[in-house]
């Protein structure tokens, strides 16, 4: 029997399956692409980082474009440089931070969390990035 036709053990489909798997796995991946980005100025051009397809396609910015301009402004103190770069998505990372945060305490509490955004939010969300697109293309 080759190699890869071998059913993982038990205890290796556990571990993928625990909930604090994947919020530990977005950490991961989040600290590998900060240290790429740490010695990567996404302000000069040359570097091999993603485009943002919707600009690609459109020429026009997203509610995510200068995201990553913003991280790196961060990570290296530059608070106004981010605040040029994304104020909207600069605004929000709190949020996606204490949800992370949340889900990753539940995860290693052995619980799923699985939060509930009321319809009424979800199109105050979606109406925020629509409006934010527009305001940032038009001025």
């Amino acid at each position: 029997m080759a190699d890869a036709a071998r059913p993982a053990p038990p205890g290796a489909r556990r571990l993928v399956r625990h909930p604090a798997a994947a919020p530990l796995a977005v950490l991961a991946a989040g600290v590998a692409g900060a240290a790429y980005l740490w010695g990567t100025d996404p302000h000069e051009s040359g570097h091999l980082l993603p485009q943002c397809p919707f600009r690609f396609a459109t020429g026009l910015l997203c509610p995510a474009c200068g995201g990553t301009r913003m991280t790196y402004d961060l990570m290296h103190g530059h608070l106004a440089a981010a605040w040029l770069d994304n104020r909207a998505l600069l605004l929000a990372a709190p949020l996606a931070l204490a949800l992370w945060g949340r889900w990753t305490v539940e995860g290693l509490r052995g619980r799923r969390y699985r939060p509930r955004i009321a319809p009424w939010a979800q199109a105050l969300i979606l109406l925020t990035a629509v409006a934010w697109t527009v305001v940032r293309n038009v001025v």
